[in-house]
């Protein structure tokens, strides 16, 4: 069956399921299900339980549905090169697009499990947070992680923030500024956790660095795909005497010809607040080899009000997150900003179990340089281990490249190896 795990993969990716897209994956599950016949659990927030009638399944099987979309509505469009699948100039969706298919696949072949399938883990885990559907299980077998041989037992835990600067005024052009408009696109871009020690340019601090430099004067700018994103693209409208120079070989610069007697600007101290802020990686974590802590601008938009920025803050341990989110909440106070936090979510602080030791132990089987893992990033895991103290948990999968980027990227081998150590783990935890 492992041979079909790529043209199940296939056959969901034709489906749209860009966070906040629910219904066509819904349409599916719920067809497929009654196909198999297994139940098929749908719950306000748009989470999808499937499970035989009269289950007894010692494990649940969780993935979520959603994919990072750098473009609004896109439904990837796969390349295959050998072993390696990728997609044309979008995010593949692999990030959990493969860890659904995993799921169907074992409901194919009619395994006693609970398959849940949950809805905008990429936009702030809201499914996993609003689950409202009756796991029974002992068990729990995540499949979003993204390294073959490692089996994570933790993770960070991490808070979004939310900063608006509604200081804005019109003010005589008496200098008489030209306007640019400054855009920068197609960045590497990449996961705000895993990818934030890889050195990958922010587009907002790019842009920021830019209109610094020549002492502009912000009249629009947006940019930013997601919360848990390094941003790809930004554009900009300024007032400035000098032209801009571009701080990336991405970025364009053009002058607009039309005159404005008038200016409607922005605080300075906005553009001042993201150049002098300390993005990314903010301690490590040297008994893990892990980011311990890190922070990344990831959104920033202008509307009649003012401009809104929104920030992803992690760490690995609840205390240095809490301490993070309140020097951050105090810093954007001192540059004119009112500031905001929500999306909590807990560390998954690791924790071996007997069934951690079990999926160590068969995984050792196929692979004998298998490990227990933690990673800086945010596991629906640590949420459901929140919600259901008994439940014991862990989270495996196949080696995924660049999640959330153009480059993303997944080795078909590494697709299939994981399966077989799935269905290993099912045999060994009936016994």
């Amino acid at each position: 069956m492992e041979n079909n795990i790529i043209e199940i993969f296939k056959e969901i990716t034709s489906i749209p399921r860009c966070s906040n897209t629910h219904q066509p994956f819904i349409h599916y599950m719920k067809q497929l299900a009654q196909e198999l016949n297994y139940l098929c659990l749908v719950d306000e927030y748009n989470n999808i339980l499937c499970k035989k009638v009269n289950s007894k399944a010692k494990i649940a099987f969780q993935s979520h549905y959603d994919i990072v979309c750098l473009s609004d509505d896109c439904v990837p469009e796969i390349v295959q090169n050998e072993d390696i699948l990728t997609a044309l100039d979008s995010t593949l969706g692999s990030d959990n697009g493969i860890g659904c298919s995993y799921m169907i696949a074992l409901m194919c072949e009619k395994y006693d499990g609970e398959f849940l399938f949950t809805s905008d883990e990429e936009i702030g885990l809201i499914g996993a947070n609003n689950l409202d559907l009756p796991l029974n299980a002992t068990y729990m077998l995540n499949l979003d992680s993204e390294e073959e041989g490692e089996i994570c037992i933790g993770c960070a835990g991490g808070v979004d923030i939310f900063a608006t600067n509604t200081n804005k005024k019109i003010i005589p052009n008496v200098d008489n500024l030209d306007l640019y408009e400054i855009s920068i696109s197609k960045l590497q871009g990449g996961h705000s956790g895993v990818d934030i020690d890889k050195d990958i340019p922010n587009a907002i601090k790019l842009i920021a660095k830019t209109i610094k430099e020549c002492n502009g004067k912000l009249l629009d700018i947006n940019g930013g795909e997601r919360i848990n994103s390094i941003p790809v693209n930004v554009k900009a409208i300024i007032a400035s005497a000098i032209t801009p120079i571009a701080s990336h070989e991405n970025m364009l610069i053009e002058k607009i010809e039309a005159k404005s007697e008038h200016l409607n600007v922005f605080d300075d101290k906005v553009i001042d607040c993201i150049c002098d802020f300390q993005n990314g990686v903010r301690a490590m974590n040297e008994e893990l080899k892990v980011v311990q802590t890190s922070i990344n601008i990831a959104i920033i938009k202008t509307d009649i009000n003012g401009i809104k920025i929104e920030l992803s803050a992690r760490s690995m341990d609840n205390e240095d997150l809490k301490d993070l989110k309140f020097e951050t909440i105090k810093e954007l106070r001192n540059y004119n900003f009112d500031v905001t936090t929500k999306g909590k979510y807990p560390a998954w602080k690791p924790d071996i179990n007997e069934f951690t030791s079990k999926i160590l132990e068969v995984y050792k089987e196929f692979n004998p340089n298998a490990s227990l893992e933690a990673i800086h990033a945010g596991l629906e895991c640590a949420i459901f281990k929140d919600k259901y103290p008994h439940i014991k948990i862990a989270s495996i999968g196949p080696t995924i490249k660049f999640p959330h980027s153009r480059k993303e990227q997944v080795s078909i081998t590494s697709v299939k190896n994981v399966y077989k150590v799935i269905k290993q783990i099912l045999v060994e935890m009936e016994k």
